[in-house]
């Protein structure tokens, strides 16, 4: 099975069409960074209702032109879903409204963007001729299940609207499979974080939002007693799966979904004090911090962690940072940024 290192040599010699939908979204502009930087040919797909278009385009800008194609459309739209597919090798599709606060909000919106465009995705991928099309679901569709690790086969009931998108995504594309032999791979992401990273906004993570706060010694919020704990992923492990997944050889893996994470889970309490060490360290400067303690948030689960030995077995997918180390290239983006 081949390597992610297998990989890139084979991309810096073969170029390819890549579609990307949500490309001025997070882990969209990532994977366009990454590509770009391969000398591969671009599409990115966003309306920038989340996305910054004129971020996107600062970043494509230091690379050659010709390589990379903006389309500012919606999802919803079957017509630019078809258009965008025209002569694409590969799909990585993440389009979607993220954050459980705000499906509980506007669920409406969240099941519109999230359930009926990637339908049409799905369909127009199916339909066209691609290689591979890859998805990004999330770990909030295990639900209410409570074991860990989390195990791609056994899940709970959904606790809130986004989770239930997710999940429908999910059945979505298996029965594609079992109908159209029309095999795609999602990979189900455990809270990643890293550079470009939305810091602002009432629906910000959690790592931004802390980096800007305590670089402005503002206010740190923490909802519940901060032992909730999550399984944080560098967003480089993000890109790496979505590169192990479009290219795999492996008839097995496709059709599949895979938990992409680090396999380790860290407190919300363990997680501020390495932020705030770690910020110390490279400002070289002491920064007295007192976080606030608010309710648990509604729709919220306790602990998550990820198995992630299916990706490694069938993907060959060994994640490249650990949560430190994410952290630290974190901090360093965001002060250079500031």
């Amino acid at each position: 099975m081949k390597t992610f290192d297998n990989h890139i040599n084979h991309l810096k010699k073969n170029q390819y069409s890549w579609l990307i939908t949500g490309a001025g979204g997070f882990i969209g502009s990532n994977l366009v960074n990454f590509l770009l930087s391969l000398n591969q040919k671009v599409v990115g797909l966003d309306n920038f209702s989340l996305g910054i278009k004129d971020e996107l385009m600062n970043l494509t800008n230091n690379y050659n032109n010709d390589l990379f194609n903006l389309i500012e459309g919606d999802i919803n739209d079957k017509d630019i879903c078809f258009s965008a597919l025209e002569k694409i090798d590969f799909v990585l599709h993440h389009a979607a409204l993220g954050s459980v606060p705000r499906s509980i909000s506007d669920p409406f919106s969240s099941n519109e963007a999230n359930i009926s465009g990637f339908l049409n995705m799905l369909i127009a991928a199916r339909d066209s001729n691609i290689k591979n099309f890859i998805y990004a679901s999330s770990s909030s569709a295990y639900g209410d299940h409570e074991a860990l690790p989390k195990v791609e086969d056994v899940i709970g009931k959904p606790k809130n609207p986004y989770s239930i998108t997710k999940y429908v995504n999910e059945l979505y594309a298996n029965t594609f499979s079992e109908h159209y032999s029309f095999k795609s791979i999602g990979l189900r992401y455990f809270n990643v974080f890293g550079p470009r990273q939305r810091e602002n906004g009432d629906y910000a993570a959690v790592i931004p939002k802390w980096i800007k706060n305590i670089l402005n010694n503002q206010d740190i919020e923490i909802y519940g007693d901060g032992e909730t704990s999550r399984d944080f992923c560098y967003v480089d492990n993000a890109v790496q799966a979505n590169i192990l997944a479009a290219l795999s050889e492996n008839e097995i893996a496709k059709g599949q979904v895979y938990n992409i994470s680090v396999g380790n889970q860290t407190s919300l309490n363990k997680l501020l004090s390495m932020i705030h060490k770690n910020i110390e360290n490279s400002i070289g400067k002491i920064i007295k911090i007192k976080p606030i303690y608010k309710d648990f948030r509604p729709g919220d689960i306790r602990h998550s962690r990820a198995d992630i030995s299916k990706a490694k077995n069938l993907l060959n997918y060994f994640p490249s940072h650990n949560v430190e180390q994410g952290i630290k290239e974190t901090i360093s983006w965001y002060i250079d940024k500031k």
